[in-house]
């Protein structure tokens, strides 16, 4: 039976090890839970064990592991007597293909340069021997006209010949240098992706018995995280909001994840687990550094006991959503006549439905008797099997909506590259009723604004994050989504719509300034226009402003607001207007300021 071992690490002063040479087993990355910021990775790894002490060499195993989360697992007792992490640095002995072709490109790009640079050097000895013969020859006496002119046009003509053979191949030369320039910057650039470093774990274990034993070994890296974002599409305001919940994931773990089974959570591994202690504040100048307070393996530790693990030997056939162990058949029950296949409503044939990847099933079911023959007919006499697809990503993906945190568990692998650059990971499509209503102050911006208000936004487990909008088709631009409001209603800002014109326009026969006595009284009158040019109606919430004094010698006076509701605390005037298609709605604003005039405010 195999039991979970949990490494217990007592640095202690090792005895004198008699073992045998070194080990090296490579330990291969299975399945990976990435948090906000860490991961978990989980290796598996196969080792021929001789009786007594033996020196266990686990690599690929990531450039940085926390030592309080090592765990390992075993398919035997076996014991532990000190762990070491140390770090791998010739990854980069082999070339990848992509630098060897590089390398060959660059190798005919240096023999095509020189054969460009004899016909350079050729041709411009050519032209400096002709320049010198033409000062010998005229130099010499009798030589006769008819002469000196073809000679002076074969000169000229020579001369022009191999002045633009050389400008030709100067222009070559220049060409080749920059592109063998770009494919030296792309070698560079391909050695970078490849000079990383990853991580061995050094055992030094006791073995009772010889044999081989199956490993399991878990840790957490701070080398690995993900942060949310989303897709916000608004085909007609008829219609939900399709959002798209994705992950953008990076790794730097110096070990290139391929077929990795994924879960995402949203809890941080490193927090405490401990209830906070609220403790006194005391205010100080700091420095703005932040560093890592987890706990590297730098050393040894010794005294290790594994155990083994109870659920490592029994062999589990997945079967879509259950699983089974695996039994024997008789001779007897292959003779009766088998149930067909039918997979998306289609028959399908028994091999070819073994074929299908269990983790592609989203639904599996039984049909026996008469129920399989009145849906399928006599040819399903002895039952029909029946299998449902998993269609997009979203099946793929199941929620788990913890108490403290939610895990976002994937069922297809993955291969996340350990470069530091950001991969998207689909996780969950949602259609969410929104209600939708467009908004303006055309004061600050002439521009109108769809808006979107989800109500029941909690069970969509959102993160704060940005989001893509994309109206009618259209990409708008970005907005961000933050979930971290009380309200009921998640309210998205969904873009710009330019088919809602708002104007606003001073009246200027409306307007007017007064002088009373030692004070100056101006009137200040606005319209405001709104024209729908959509196909379907609208709702507008329209603001605008008149401002509120702050010194009792400045009067203001709210003279019309066109139904408007007016707070007087603020000075915000708010329309809730419908508008249908091709309507133009106006309203009015007019206020009036009273103040000493020799003073000045600022009215605009």
């Amino acid at each position: 039976m195999k039991r979970l071992m949990i490494v217990v690490l007592c640095f202690a002063v090792l005895p004198a090890w008699a073992g045998n040479d070194k080990n090296i087993v490579n330990a291969v990355l299975k399945s990976a839970t990435v948090y906000r910021s860490g991961a978990e990775l989980l290796h598996t790894a196969k080792a021929s064990l001789v009786q007594g002490n033996n020196e266990l060499v686990l690599d690929n195993i990531s450039n940085k592991v926390d030592l309080n989360s090592l765990q390992i697992g075993s398919s035997g007792t076996l014991t532990i007597l000190s762990v070491e992490f140390t770090t791998n640095f010739l990854v980069n002995d082999k070339k990848s293909s992509t630098v060897k072709k590089l390398e060959d490109s660059l190798q005919q790009l240096q023999g095509e340069l020189s054969r460009i640079q004899v016909v350079l050097k050729t041709d411009k000895e050519l032209l400096d021997l002709l320049k010198a013969n033409k000062d010998i020859r005229g130099q010499q006496n009798g030589v006769t006209v008819s002469e000196l002119t073809k000679m002076m046009d074969y000169y000229k003509a020579k001369t022009l010949e191999l002045q633009n053979e050389i400008s030709l191949y100067a222009e070559k030369e220049n060409r080749q240098l920059e592109l063998y320039n770009k494919i030296e910057q792309q070698i560079s650039e391909e050695e970078k992706k490849n000079a990383r470093t990853y991580g061995r774990l050094q055992l030094q274990v006791y073995c009772p018995v010889a044999g081989q034993y199956d490993l399991n070994v878990s840790y957490v890296t701070p080398n690995a995280s993900w942060a949310p974002s989303y897709d916000l599409r608004v085909e007609n305001i008829a219609k939900p909001v399709a959002l798209s919940y994705k992950a953008k994931l990076v790794q730097t773990t110096g070990i290139d994840w391929r077929q990795v089974k994924l879960a995402l959570s949203t809890s941080t591994p490193s927090q405490h687990s401990n209830a906070p202690d609220i403790r006194t504040w005391f205010l100080s100048y700091v420095n703005p550094y932040s560093g890592n307070n987890n706990i590297m393996i730098r050393g040894m530790a010794a005294g290790v006991q594994v155990q083994p693990d109870a659920h490592a030997l029994e062999e589990v056939v997945v079967v879509g959503y259950g699983s089974a162990k695996k039994v024997a058949r008789t001779q007897q029950e292959d003779e009766y006549q088998e149930p067909i296949y039918v997979v998306n409503g289609s028959v399908v044939s028994k091999v070819n439905f073994n074929k299908i990847d269990q983790r592609a099933i989203k639904n599996l079911q039984v049909i026996k008797d008469a129920q399989a023959t009145a849906i399928y007919g006599s040819r399903a006499s002895a039952g029909a099997i029946v299998a449902t697809l998993k269609e997009g990503m979203d099946d793929y993906v199941s929620v788990k909506d913890n108490e403290l945190n939610v895990v976002f568990d994937i069922d297809l692998p993955y291969d996340v590259p350990s470069n530091g650059k950001e991969q998207n990971v689909s996780l969950k499509e949602y259609k969410v009723p929104a209600a939708y209503r467009y908004y303006s102050v055309p004061n600050l911006s002439k521009d109108a604004y769809l808006l979107g208000g989800i109500i029941d936004w909690a069970p969509l487990n959102l993160l704060p994050g940005e989001a893509n909008i994309i109206f009618e088709g259209t990409y708008i631009g970005k907005t961000m989504i933050n979930p971290g409001s009380v309200l009921d209603t998640l309210n998205l800002t969904l873009g710009r719509d330019k088919r809602v014109v708002v104007q606003r326009e001073k009246l200027t026969d409306f307007s007017s300034v007064k002088f009373l006595g030692a004070s100056k009284k101006q009137t200040f009158t606005y319209e405001v226009s709104v024209r729908n040019n959509k196909k379907e109606k609208i709702q507008m919430e329209l603001k605008d402003q008149f401002p509120i004094s702050s010194n009792k010698d400045i009067e203001v006076e709210l003279l019309q607001q066109d139904g408007a509701s007016v707070n007087n605390e603020t000075g915000i005037l708010t329309w809730k207007l419908d508008l249908a298609p091709g309507e133009v709605k106006k309203v009015r604003i007019s206020y009036s300021v009273k103040y000493p005039k020799e003073k000045t405010i600022n009215l605009q």
